[in-house]
């Protein structure tokens, strides 16, 4: 017969626990007793709030914080709490590969919380899927409060009902019925939702054909005006390059007649110097003569004069 044995429970900050503490449960271990106000209670609510309680009121609180050490007079309050429950698993009675499974939880004033099974933080939904294989938690028959014992004594059979299938490992199977029933619900829900976009998929394919089948011929005509375009480009490419052609033969023959006239308009200048030179020898020798018939005329005139006066004398 397999058996499952809860070692101890440690917490900080968990309610009146504010300073970290161990229980060892030993074998002997039946009951934990005190006074009033002790704790006792306190105990109880740690290992239901590690096991994944998230109702306030059952924890005795008026919100979640309020498990969490608020301070006395001489102490002040906490930011955090933190539980850890161990389970002695040398049977495997819990379905994992671990001779002790610590279970912890660990939350802050933020209202954030952590989760950890041996060290490795994960899900609450990983601690609640592990902790019903093995028949416990906050909804098991392994934590029966007052309330729970008026459930089981009642003559309603659906509360005795309840009772048995948590004792006889009923309500695992019952939660994973409700969570494939969820499952199954959103994929129904998922499948309406494609049959309604099937059907405007559908509508909008009508239209998107048509648009498509005008693309294809916009495409086609485009392809076609492209083709006609590179074409006549290549036509005028080859026109332009004949013209190119012509007009640098035109510019070979004017470069070649400029050539030529430079050659004769050098030969004219040289010319033009020669006469120049030529001229201004003429001119030169005009100017000469002019200077030398100036001279005559005066001489002349002189001459003139001269024999005017020797007539004169010879008269008287």
């Amino acid at each position: 017969m397999w058996n499952l044995y809860l070692k101890r429970i440690e917490m900080q900050g968990f309610k009146s626990f504010a300073d970290k503490t161990k229980i060892e449960f030993k074998d002997n271990i039946t009951a934990i007793v005190g006074p009033n106000g002790s704790g006792k209670s306190n105990i109880s609510d740690a290992i239901s709030w590690v096991l994944g309680e998230q109702s306030v009121k059952s924890l005795r609180g008026s919100k979640m914080e309020d498990i969490i050490f608020s301070g006395t007079d001489k102490r002040r309050a906490l930011g955090f709490t933190e539980v850890t429950i161990i389970f002695d698993n040398q049977d495997r009675y819990i379905p994992v590969e671990y001779g002790e499974v610590a279970i912890r939880r660990r939350m802050f004033r933020s209202g954030e919380s952590e989760y950890y099974i041996n060290k490795n933080q994960c899900r609450l939904k990983d601690i609640r899927q592990l902790i019903v294989d093995a028949g416990i938690g906050k909804e098991g028959y392994s934590i029966i409060g007052q309330g729970r014992i008026d459930e089981i004594l009642s003559d309603r059979p659906e509360d005795r009902r309840h009772v048995f299938e948590v004792a006889s490992g009923v309500v695992k199977y019952k939660l994973r019925k409700e969570e494939a029933e969820k499952k199954l619900k959103t994929t129904e829900n998922n499948l309406v939702r494609i049959k309604d976009l099937i059907w405007e998929i559908t509508e909008q394919f009508k239209k998107l054909e048509i648009e498509s089948k005008k693309a294809n011929r916009f495409v086609d005509l485009y392809d076609e005006l492209k083709e006609l375009d590179i074409n006549i480009t290549i036509i005028n490419i080859k026109n332009i390059g004949k013209d190119i052609s012509k007009l640098n033969q035109d510019i070979d023959n004017i470069n070649k007649e400029i050539g030529e006239r430079e050659i004769i308009r050098q030969e004219a200048e040289d010319e033009f110097h020669v006469l120049r030179n030529e001229t201004n020898k003429a001119e030169e020798k005009m100017e000469d003569l002019r200077n030398k018939k100036i001279e005559l005329i005066k001489l002349q005139e002189k001459y003139k004069n001269d024999m005017s006066i020797a007539k004169e004398k010879e008269i008287y």
